[in-house]
């Protein structure tokens, strides 16, 4: 007993000197990341594109043409996307942060560990998408289960399932 209490002291030790003491980070590069700052067209075509790990701030893609495009670990932050279409994206590892998706097409989407809080679903088309793993706001989960079904044609992943509908 006397040796556990030892060895969790020492946990206990290392963990607050590691938390206490800042540790150097590096930076990414900025040519791994694409920025797509403040785009103001209200119709913008990127179906079929790779934009791996993009990052649109506060974009205005209302109406947005995003059919099967590469979208994996991208990040739309503050930005419009209603009426989209992101028919067969894939957006694994994406976050999507206080963003407009009212009434976009995520059919046969992959949304595998997307992070997509304080975002909104409303009106969405979500027919075979798979949001295995995803983070979403419980009420936009509750949203989507109300239309949700089929199963993704490339990951095998049930809609309500992935989305833990009851």
């Amino acid at each position: 007993m006397r040796v556990f209490q030892v060895f969790l002291g020492i946990v206990v030790f290392c963990f607050v000197v590691l938390m206490a003491v800042p540790l150097p980070v590096m930076a990414a590069s900025s040519a791994a990341i694409r920025a797509f700052d403040d785009v103001q067209a209200d119709t913008k075509n990127y179906a079929g594109q790779d934009l791996v790990k993009a990052e649109f701030a506060n974009a205005r893609l209302a109406n947005a043409n995003f059919s099967d495009a590469d979208l994996r670990g991208a990040v739309f932050n503050g930005s419009i996307l209603t009426n989209a279409n992101l028919h067969s994206v894939d957006f694994s590892d994406g976050i999507a942060y206080l963003s407009d998706l009212s009434g976009v097409d995520l059919t046969d989407a992959i949304l595998t560990s997307a992070m997509m809080l304080k975002s909104s679903f409303r009106g969405a088309k979500v027919d075979g998408a798979d949001f295995s793993f995803a983070l979403l706001d419980r009420d936009q989960v509750a949203e989507l289960c109300k239309t949700a079904s089929g199963v993704n044609p490339v990951t095998g992943a049930d809609t309500r399932e992935s989305l833990g509908c009851r």
